[in-house]
């Protein structure tokens, strides 16, 4: 409301000290727009438009600020490893510390970005202005193919095969110890961690569906007692941290995952090469290595394969050259 004191004042000047948190050219533009009203004159409200509008003892004013608009992600150009390519799909090969879509904490730099500049803005919009193409996701440090629709049709068959369990995924994963048994079928639902909201977490009730089979390719000992080993994971369902979570839950957390390993046991004692090759890696060793589908369009059967990346690599090899033969 008006005070006495600040009669005739310009109505842009009196709400911009009213309303410190928008500045006065966003105040001015709400006014061009029609978004704040004040008094007729005859005990009503109406809409000013006239950021000269001078203001008078007792008035009061109403702002009907808009829904914030989601920011466009801007092409970029950051290179890509491109496995395949057509007028309906690029399948990429994403490297380790890429963000899959613009998100709190990361509003550019992401795949979205590179690939609206290395597809001139061809992208299925299904996803939204955040996700142009996305049908599927990879976490910021796992390494891996991904496939991506660059229309609507595309991404809407692909979409399908997904929700179908159509789509063959396996990733292969570092993980702490010997599987036991050493292949086997892991039904457990994820959902939200109840405490640590920004975790994933095996529920005994709530949480969505989640299957996963694992089995051990190689194991990996130190003194005798089994250190690390190599696992390959196919996934049936596709949830938030799935490898991750399932393999923490089975005992056997990925190796050098902050958020559902833990430091310390045998891998502290671990030879050195090993524990440096840990430290260069710094994130948890998993890696997207197969991917299969049915082309959107052709109907073609594609199986793309990928080697796991020079990081990880290292890793393999500095407990193989450190495990007794």
């Amino acid at each position: 409301m008006v005070a006495p004191e600040r009669s005739g004042q310009r109505l842009d000047r009196f709400l911009a000290a009213e309303c410190p948190d928008l500045s006065r050219s966003r105040l001015k533009a709400l006014l061009l727009e029609g978004l704040i009203d004040g008094p007729d004159g005859n005990g009503g409200a109406a809409t000013i438009t006239d950021p000269a509008y001078r203001v008078k003892p007792g008035q009061s004013f109403e702002i009907r600020l808009p829904p914030a608009a989601e920011p466009v992600p801007k092409p970029e150009d950051i290179p890509l490893q491109v496995i395949y390519e057509d007028a309906d799909l690029i399948v990429i090969d994403k490297a380790a510390g890429l963000v899959v879509h613009p998100g709190a904490g990361h509003p550019a730099g992401t795949l979205v970005n590179a690939l609206l500049y290395h597809c001139q803005g061809s992208l299925s919009g299904i996803g939204g202005v955040k996700r142009p193409g996305i049908v599927h996701r990879l976490d910021k440090d796992t390494s891996g193919l991904m496939v991506c629709a660059k229309n609507d049709k595309a991404h809407q068959e692909l979409s399908r095969q997904f929700e179908a369990r159509s789509v063959g995924r396996l990733y292969l994963a570092l993980v702490k110890g010997r599987p036991q048994p050493a292949a086997g079928r892991i039904e457990a639902a994820i959902g939200r961690h109840r405490r640590a909201r920004k975790k994933m977490a095996v529920l005994e009730s709530g949480g969505k569906p989640a299957v996963s089979r694992y089995k051990t390719l190689e194991i990996f000992y130190m003194a005798g007692q089994p250190l690390a080993s190599l696992v390959e994971c196919r996934l049936e369902t596709g949830r938030t941290h799935q490898v991750r979570v399932h393999m923490a839950h089975l005992g056997h957390p990925l190796l050098a995952d902050s958020t559902y390993g833990r430091s310390g046991g045998a891998l502290a004692k671990a030879p050195p090469m090993v524990r440096q090759a840990l430290d260069d890696l710094g994130r948890q060793a998993l890696h997207a290595a197969e991917l299969g589908f049915q082309h959107p369009v052709t109907r073609q059967d594609f199986h793309f394969t990928s080697a796991p990346p020079d990081d990880m690599q290292r890793l393999l090899d500095s407990l193989r050259m450190s495990s007794p033969g």
